[in-house]
């Protein structure tokens, strides 16, 4: 005989029951709304640390047109390094100058987290770090294989944080031009009297030499040469080198093509990140950022290494161009206004006398050692080969 079921008895339990399940499910979902930061992004939660599963959204700013050739590559192959290497759990969507700030405001987008990181050159910051300008390029100073060495080897990049930490900033090498062109200039240079009163788009420290020589230096974002120096608002216009200078069609609006680029003769390009947004990632994540950095920074040299040369030959074969040295009574007195605002600057400012102090003695170290390396390999190789021609 089967007893008979009194529906009524379950009912406590059933209300119970339902009470403890939207209980979790509000529990679960106060936790799910901790994680999102109030852009809607996925974060770390109070409690610092990260549910597996995970996904971070990181919106990185440039300096650089939107897909530039050369340096607008470098923010690209880290969000596709970073995606790959997290099997999708960080996220970054890379936007060009003027899609979100100017070129000039990626620094202070990325400080106050409109943006989670960015990408451009120190030396555009020197108004807000003087110290800035050691960390892209020194005039005369040290070339790509040497600021390697020095940042992440020498102290440099301790340095380099140290000078950005009261902006919230974290930041890391993000690419070498290896050394640049001197620039392109609508008269020849034949002395130092062909400099004064020129007008000439030139950033950094070089901006400052460039003016105790008797030039003009003009502070313009890349996007704006091509007008500027066919309009005639400069006269003159340092850019990068051959593969990038081609890509922007510069020898359209420019005669003569020099070098040296003695004022800078290795750029460092810089990532740089909220530090919001670097610790709210996992342990992991953080690693993976900085190893697409690096890998980015080598992808970058790289790429010049490899493009400058056909660049080059299309420059003066197929348009054109007049590939000119500036003599040696400008590179001198160059390098003495470098010297000149250097001391100026360290004068002035504590930390950039600190971040010297280190850049110099390590550059004095590598110059002495180069002199019977790379130099003297380099010497001896073109003196071999054209002694058989």
């Amino acid at each position: 005989m089967t007893a008979k079921t009194n529906p009524g008895r379950y009912t406590p339990l059933i209300i119970l029951s339902l009470v403890a399940a939207l209980v979790t499910a509000l529990a679960l979902w106060a936790t799910d709304r901790a994680t999102l930061d109030p852009g809607g992004n996925e974060a770390a939660n109070t409690q610092g640390t990260v549910a597996e599963g995970d996904k971070f959204h990181w919106k990185i700013v440039t300096t650089w047109p939107k897909n530039f050739p050369g340096l607008g590559a470098a923010a690209e192959n880290f969000a596709t390094m970073v995606d790959q290497m997290s099997n999708g759990r960080l996220i970054a969507k890379v936007y060009g100058a003027g899609e979100i700030v100017p070129a000039f405001e990626v620094f202070d987008a990325v400080s106050q987290g409109v943006a989670d990181a960015g990408h451009g050159a120190a030396y555009y910051w020197k108004g807000k770090v003087p110290s800035s300008v050691f960390f892209t390029a020194v005039p005369f100073g040290m070339n790509a294989q040497e600021m390697n060495g020095w940042l992440t080897r020498g102290g440099g990049l301790e340095l380099y944080r140290e000078a950005y930490a009261p902006f919230n900033l974290v930041p890391m090498v993000g690419g070498s031009t290896g050394t640049q062109m001197a620039g392109w200039f609508n008269k020849e240079i034949n002395s130092v009297e062909d400099l004064k009163g020129l007008k000439m788009r030139i950033p950094g420290l070089a901006g400052e030499v460039f003016t105790k020589v008797g030039g003009i230096s003009v502070r313009i974002p890349g996007g704006e040469l091509y007008t500027s120096l066919q309009t005639g608002i400069i006269d003159a216009a340092e850019w990068v080198g051959p593969y990038n200078d081609l890509a922007f069609g510069l020898y359209e609006v420019a005669d003569y093509y020099y070098y040296p680029g003695w004022h800078e003769p290795g750029a460092m390009l810089e990532f740089i990140v909220n530090k919001q947004s670097l610790e709210a990632l996992p342990a992991d994540l953080q690693a993976i950022v900085a190893i697409a950095t690096q890998a980015s920074n080598q992808l970058m040299l790289d790429d010049f290494t490899a493009r400058n040369n056909e660049a080059l030959r299309q420059l003066v074969d197929v348009h054109g161009v007049k590939l000119r040295r500036l003599p040696d009574d400008v590179l001198i007195a160059l390098a003495a206004a470098s010297e000149e605002a250097i001391q100026e600057l360290v004068t002035k400012d504590p930390l950039s006398a600190k971040v010297y102090a280190s850049y110099k003695s390590f550059y004095d170290g590598v110059r002495a050692y180069h002199h019977i390396s790379e130099q003297a390999y380099i010497n001896s190789r073109d003196v071999a080969i054209d002694a058989q021609k």
